[in-house]
């Protein structure tokens, strides 16, 4: 999986005056032009660049172009940052655009135009040195961009898209890390301001027209990192999908933020579905490569959520594709695989897949791949546990069958040499319900809900509504209704359960309200201790 995970390097939290020299419509030649071929990049659509370019330049300036050609190599590289492969093509176009866009300040110094290309020729190649962990150098290019956009925000107050690089840099240089810090003052860098920077860089992206998506795109970062708000920040990825769904990037990062930091497994799971719908239907582009990164990150929910079978499905679909990108995929297939197969006791097959994960992995070693491996190969698991485990998981296969019998037997034997497995408990359940043992299972679902730690969100939510299912077949429909509302509320609960849980909501509501009950449930509803010491855990 991609980025998501990764924190922020030292520089970056300094430095990444990311696209803030985009054009603009109002005072920039030919703006709405090179707005078109800002739009191309942002949906990966990189094989039509090259002819817009010469389409927008002239009227445009010719630096204007040269710096969206880098801009464009740039986030070619984002769809696959692990791989070396544009890096020398990369570094000598950003020189040749730096390069042009001075020399047209030393022409024209008293035009704010060459300024602002010239800090957008710098900004791109301040990213991806700061992703090869060139550290002191995107310093030094990072100021330039600095001074670059003052000089022209000087001569030209209007450029609206040049404060939000300002904005960057006033946030960064603020936030930053201690060891940053130093390096700031090492290289007589100006401090920041966060307060200010975040202003001004909302202020530009309201009021600009081009840099929207490229603001989108950095200030979800903001917004991860130092903002503590996740919501925000997967509310700017769908809007950038939405508006350039042709770009596998955006919904790998959806994916991504729904697990890392909002722990919304199932979300997680289905957004790595859509992108691999869409790969398959060719409604993406690069669509081989989002297919690949697609099966590994379903492949890591399905595990995640208890489901390894299915992921080892996802992981040999990878495998057999013998996938070139993304850079290491199938060394990372591997990988998995290996850890999949361990935790269903097939420890012979999980030593040929971490071995294949060493041969496959590119000389590199991206991810630390082959060191992962290697532990894998010297750790066996415990064989008593994962025998265990592939009988929880053989039980809820034979439940979805429909061969009860053998489930219930299954899993009452998983469950007794796993008691505190929420997931094994929660599939015993599920079959004493099958089977028609109503009594047993709402012994079970009670002593799941109540236990702490906490069970994950995707069983919880769905042990509330079978609880909720038992006492209202028992006619306890104030006990129903508390245990639905609490399923409906689970952010990561399995969304099958919370629609159910809100459809029965609504159906017992209707019932009251047409049984002369009129009275408010959310304000007069009494919770049990129980929902409401979970209530406080989900708080």
């Amino acid at each position: 999986m991609a980025a998501a995970g990764r924190g922020p390097s030292a520089v970056l939290v300094v430095l990444i005056l990311v696209l803030g020299a985009a054009p603009a419509r109002a005072g920039l030649t030919g703006g709405a032009r090179l707005a078109s071929v800002y739009d191309l990049i942002l949906d990966a659509r990189f094989d039509k660049v090259d002819a817009a370019l010469k389409q927008a330049c002239p009227p445009a300036p010719a630096e204007a172009c040269l710096a969206l050609d880098v801009v464009a190599r740039w986030w070619r590289i984002l769809l696959d940052p692990d791989s070396r492969a544009f890096d020398a093509e990369f570094e000598r176009r950003a020189t040749a655009s730096i390069a042009a866009s001075e020399a047209w300040t030393r022409r024209e110094p008293r035009r704010a135009e060459a300024w602002f290309y010239l800090a957008g020729s710098y900004a791109p190649l301040v990213q991806w040195r700061v992703t090869r962990g060139q550290r002191i150098a995107a310093a030094r290019d990072g100021n330039r961009i600095r001074d670059a956009l003052e000089r022209a925000l000087a001569l030209d107050p209007t450029l609206k898209d040049a404060y939000f690089g300002i904005g960057l840099y006033h946030y960064y240089a603020d936030v930053a890390p201690a060891a940053a810090k130093f390096l700031r003052w090492l290289l007589l860098l100006p401090g920041g301001d966060r307060v200010k920077g975040l202003r001004e860089m909302l202020e530009a992206r309201d009021g600009g027209e081009i840099l929207t998506g490229e603001a989108d795109y950095q200030l979800h970062l903001l917004y991860l990192w130092y903002e503590r708000e996740p919501g925000r920040a997967l509310e700017l990825l769908g809007d950038l999908d939405r508006r350039y769904p042709a770009n596998p990037l955006f919904l790998e990062r959806i994916a991504e933020v729904e697990d890392t930091y909002l722990h919304d497994l199932p979300a997680s799971e289905a957004a790595w579905r859509t992108l691999l719908e869409r790969a398959r239907l060719g409604h993406v582009n690069f669509a081989e490569l989002a297919e690949v990164s697609a099966r590994l990150g379903l492949a890591h929910e399905l595990d995640a959520r208890a489901e390894t079978d299915r992921a080892i499905d996802e992981l040999k679909a990878v495998v057999a594709l013998r996938p070139a990108a993304p850079y290491g995929a199938l060394a990372r297939a591997e990988l998995q695989l290996g850890a999949a197969y361990d935790r269903l006791g097939e420890r012979g097959l999980a030593v040929a897949a971490y071995q294949a994960a060493i041969a496959a992995a590119p000389a590199d070693n991206p991810r630390d791949i082959r060191d992962e491996a290697r532990a894998g190969l010297r750790q066996a698991p415990d064989p008593r546990a994962a025998a265990v485990y592939r009988q929880s998981l053989d039980g809820w296969r034979a439940l979805e069958r429909g061969a009860i019998e053998t489930s219930v037997a299954d899993l009452s034997r998983a469950a007794a040499a796993a008691p505190g497995d929420p997931v094994t408990r929660y599939r015993y359940a599920r079959a004493l319900v099958a089977a028609g043992d109503r009594v047993r299972a709402e012994r079970e679902l009670d002593a799941l809900v109540a236990a702490r730690p906490v069970a994950p969100a995707f069983v919880l939510a769905s042990a509330y509504v079978e609880l909720a299912q038992i006492v209202e077949h028992a006619g306890d429909r104030a006990r129903a209704i508390e245990f639905y509302r609490i399923a409906s509320a689970i952010a990561g609960g399995d969304p099958d359960a919370r629609r159910e849980a809100a459809r029965s909501l609504k159906r017992l509501t209707a019932t009251h309200a047409r049984g002369g009950v009129n009275f408010d449930f959310s304000s007069t509803l009494c919770l049990t201790s129980r929902s409401l010491n979970h209530n406080l855990h989900l708080v």
